[in-house]
């Protein structure tokens, strides 16, 4: 991602600091939240079973979402004709970037805000839920009888080892302990907070006086009851999506201080040379974990404000965060990358690549090595369709397009899946094979907050893959999170992640 708290393709919803926090983007919403709060509210805003049934809306533009008409699958012909899809061979479920945070820690860098663009999404206004969330996102999947469930990635917000022990409980079932630090919520939106840079739910409308408190108490998961896949994201193995950890930056998480301003001089310009910690060398250039590590052995730090400090809030090195995946999903060889394949029901293989830079940064990248694998790998899949997961989209970065000019050049390949974006997107790849489907799915960590179903289907042509989405099961506090994460300045309404209507439910035809 390009920032500490968003994707790559994303960058933040605007160009400035949230100087006046979620106020601004609640100004017309105030007086219908705090009535439908208080049972006034007359508007349906539980989840349908699907979005193809009925889908969250704002009807009439005032910040509050109810119940609206289902999106039936749209039927997409860019690849092949239409034809009636007959038997069903795989059925899996994706979870994309559900960004599970420790809110409280040091290395969270809500600061960076402050810096502009690309840095204007560390903070979130729900960030205290994500645990919550994700259960939820769990539950709504498990309605359905499904062959898989694939993470494409950032499960994680920081790989911190108290992210993970939240994190995978989630998926694998158990009990979710959110509080870090000393019992109780010790961060930026204390009610005590004097800064208007962040939304303090106690204070600040929408108020939720007891949000924050609540957020802190442990909850159980039922956990997947499909088979779950990993696969790795750069949140999930780099601090704040971007640094390569290291003794300074674990000294930093579990410290007693926490960053409140930056040192003087930063600035969200590239600049060519000096001790300016840029925006663009944090998100693009490997140089961006020795830059950190400099200014926090100088103590370059700004001032800071004291916070009770955690161990638990250590960053994971790659291998260590990796077998913490491969242990709770029981899956994946213990390769030093996260790259396997794996089936999917009947005639469905699934290709996970490892496209995380261990030296940093949030782009993607591939060795030919892993290229030589996945070639190797679409061989072995015979007959079967392929699906292809990866973090980063493939296309966007230099190696990634050599992996899609592999997958050119083979039969029966339906889809390359990523995260990373935080967008609905689906968009057709023709190939002198006829082509294949490009797709990403919105986060959990920003609005709509889904998690998306697929469906591969032959038909007389070839297959079909039916796509669609899911809003997380009801839940008290993720519910709040949904409509905190719609009225967001930044990841909300005004970022269109939703994608286009042909973006999110669709039926996708492609050729044999």
């Amino acid at each position: 991602m390009t920032t500490a708290g968003r994707s790559s393709a994303h960058g933040g919803g605007g160009s400035s600091p949230r100087r006046l926090t979620i106020r601004l983007a609640v100004a017309g919403a105030i007086l219908a939240i705090s009535l439908s709060g208080c049972g006034e509210g007359g508007a349906d805003r539980s989840p349908a079973a699907t979005t193809v049934q009925g889908t969250l809306v704002d009807r009439d533009g005032d910040g509050t979402l109810e119940r609206g008409p289902g999106e039936p699958l749209a039927d997409r012909e860019e690849l092949a004709r239409r034809r009636a899809p007959d038997r069903t061979l795989a059925t899996f479920g994706l979870i994309a970037d559900a960004h599970v945070n420790d809110e409280e820690s040091p290395a969270r860098l809500e600061v960076l805000d402050r810096l502009g663009a690309p840095f204007a999404s560390t903070f979130r206004p729900h960030e205290a839920l994500s645990a919550q969330v994700l259960a939820a996102g769990v539950s709504a999947l498990n309605r359905l009888r499904l062959d898989a469930v694939v993470e494409t990635g950032d499960l994680v917000d920081g790989a911190q080892a108290n992210e993970y022990a939240m994190a995978l409980p989630a998926l694998a079932g158990g009990r979710i302990d959110p509080d870090s630090g000393r019992p109780g919520y010790d961060g930026v939106q204390a009610s005590t907070s004097a800064d208007p840079a962040y939304y303090r739910p106690g204070v600040d409308p929408p108020r939720h006086r007891e949000l924050l408190r609540a957020a802190e108490r442990p909850l159980r998961s039922p956990g997947l009851r499909a088979p779950w896949y990993p696969v790795a994201g750069n949140h999930d193995l780099l601090v704040a999506g971007i640094l390569a950890p290291s003794a300074p930056l674990r000294a930093l998480a579990t410290g007693a201080r926490r960053i409140v301003e930056l040192p003087r001089g930063l600035r969200a310009r590239d600049v060519a040379a000096g001790d300016d910690l840029s925006a663009a060398a944090l998100d693009g250039r490997p140089r961006a974990a020795a830059l950190a590590d400099r200014l926090l052995r100088e103590g370059r730090l700004g001032r800071t404000a004291s916070v009770p400090p955690d161990p638990a809030r250590r960053p994971l090195d790659s291998d260590a965060a990796l077998a913490r995946l491969r242990a709770a999903s029981g899956s994946a060889p213990g390769l030093p990358t996260l790259d396997y394949a794996f089936d999917i029901g009947s005639g469905v293989r699934g290709i996970a690549l490892d496209s995380v830079s261990r030296r940093g940064g949030s782009g993607g990248t591939l060795t030919g090595d892993q290229l030589a694998w996945l070639a190797r790998e679409l061989v072995r899949a015979g007959s079967r369709w392929v699906v292809v997961f990866s973090h980063q989209p493939l296309s966007s970065f230099t190696a990634g397009r050599r992996a899609l000019d592999l997958l050119d050049r083979r039969p029966r390949i339906l889809a390359a899946i990523a995260g990373h974006t935080h967008r609905n997107r689906i968009e057709p790849r023709r190939t002198v094979r006829g082509g294949y489907w490009l797709l990403t799915t919105a986060s959990l960590a920003d609005y709509p907050q889904q998690v998306r179903v697929m469906r591969v289907r032959t038909t007389a042509g070839g297959a079909a893959l039916e796509t669609w989405l899911l809003d997380t099961s009801r839940s008290p506090l993720a519910d709040t999170a949904r409509e905190l994460a719609y009225l967001d300045a930044q990841g909300g309404r005004p970022g269109g992640l939703r994608g286009h209507r042909r973006d999110r439910n669709a039926r996708l035809f492609v050729s044999g």
